[in-house]
């Protein structure tokens, strides 16, 4: 391991709002802010919203700047990615911040029912082999059940046309309620405004200035009713064989192919 990233590693322990629970210790003592995060550590009643697979915190810290009077918490497994936004809420001083450390597979140990609004899904990896591993599918819907409110909503922000699509067939099969569905954020009809579109990702940055298209999704989770998964032949993200992107610059991909001798991008 490199000496930069246990730099991270040593940071985040000073830093009074990361919380690292081993699942060890989770399962022995559980977690002392669950069911009393405004009460103990906000101390405030405002709405908590996470975003799952934070990486880097840049919707975590861009919306708490935003809406102070919201909590947000960004949750990943990936230390050294989240120790950029910690450092950036310590230095700022932003109160309505925290990160939590963990698998998402463990969410409902850290959160009692109802103890969360809203859930950001931002530029997940879409798993196309391996659907119990997806965001969006009815294993890990099942578990925001159990800390969303009754209609909480998921906001769910991607490049990835499949995880898109496999979504909105979701939403469709389970009769979800989708209250906005574009394929295309950044060249809509105007009437999107905010977050949405001011807060962009270190990858997804990227993505846009590679050609790809950003897909968003907002939809409010029932309470109630049985989830089931989608029976439907979804075309893969082709484009995750080459450098991502390039699949969707199809000028700039040839050009690329022919200079490197028809070798893989």
């Amino acid at each position: 391991m490199g000496k930069n990233k246990l730099k991270k590693f040593r940071d985040m322990e000073t830093i009074d709002f990361v919380f690292q629970y081993p699942f060890a210790v989770l399962k022995e003592e559980g977690f002392p802010l669950k069911e009393k995060w405004r009460s103990t550590f906000f101390k405030n009643n405002n709405p908590i919203v996470l975003e799952l697979g934070c990486g880097k915190g840049e919707y975590t810290v861009g919306l708490a700047r935003r809406f102070p009077d919201r909590n947000y918490i960004g949750v990943d497994i990936k230390g050294a990615r989240m120790w950029t936004g910690a450092c950036q809420a310590r230095d700022e001083k932003l109160g309505n911040v925290a990160f939590l450390r963990t698998d998402i597979e463990l969410i409902d140990h850290f959160f009692a029912p109802g103890e969360v609004d809203e859930i950001w899904v931002t530029f997940a990896d879409p798993q196309m082999k391996k659907v119990r591993k997806r965001l969006t599918g009815t294993r890990f819907l099942s578990l925001y059940r159990h800390i969303l409110t009754p209609g909480g909503l998921i906001h769910l922000k991607t490049d990835s046309p499949f995880l898109y699509t496999y979504t909105r067939l979701m939403a469709r099969h389970n009769s979800i309620p989708v209250e906005i569905d574009t394929d295309d954020l950044y060249n809509g009809d105007g009437a999107l405004t905010g977050p949405i579109l001011d807060i962009k990702t270190f990858y997804e940055q990227q993505w846009l200035d590679r050609g790809l298209t950003i897909k968003y999704l907002r939809m409010r989770l029932p309470a109630q009713g049985q989830l089931t998964e989608p029976e439907a032949d979804i075309e893969p993200d082709t484009y995750r064989s080459f450098s991502r992107g390039w699949i969707q610059c199809p000028d700039e991909m040839a050009r690329r192919t022919a200079d490197t001798g028809n070798q893989t991008l």
